[in-house]
């Protein structure tokens, strides 16, 4: 005998569809929000000891950077160019951090994705 309603192959019943719909477009505009949120924040670095400090936004781009005159020396450019990379690759690690801890919490772990 032939099922009758649902999809075919037993998929979703058209309510559960609904709801999977509306919470797929929550967490759609929670992840909007937060994004935003996040491209709002700012996050700061030192490197050697606080002689390089570099800032940078959400959107992992440099707001600001700093440095002592004691880590500028012509004679060893190589240190200056390695503690600013330092500094800047530690503020861009700490904005993805923070970027996959808020997003995880909406996503519950999915990665920032859906699993279809």
């Amino acid at each position: 005998m032939a099922k009758r309603g649902g999809f075919p192959g037993g998929g979703m019943m058209p309510g559960n569809m609904n709801n999977l719909m509306k919470q797929a477009q929550k967490m759609q505009k929670q992840m909007e929000e937060t994004t935003k949120e996040l491209e709002e924040k700012e996050y700061e670095s030192t490197a050697g000891g606080g002689v390089v400090k570099v800032k940078i936004n959400g959107k992992k781009e440099i707001t600001e950077l700093h440095l002592d005159e004691e880590v500028v020396d012509k004679d060893d450019i190589e240190m200056l160019e390695d503690l600013v990379m330092a500094a800047v690759n530690e503020a861009i690690r700490m904005q993805s951090e923070d970027e996959k801890a808020q997003m995880g919490k909406i996503t519950g772990g999915m990665g920032g994705g859906f699993p279809f």
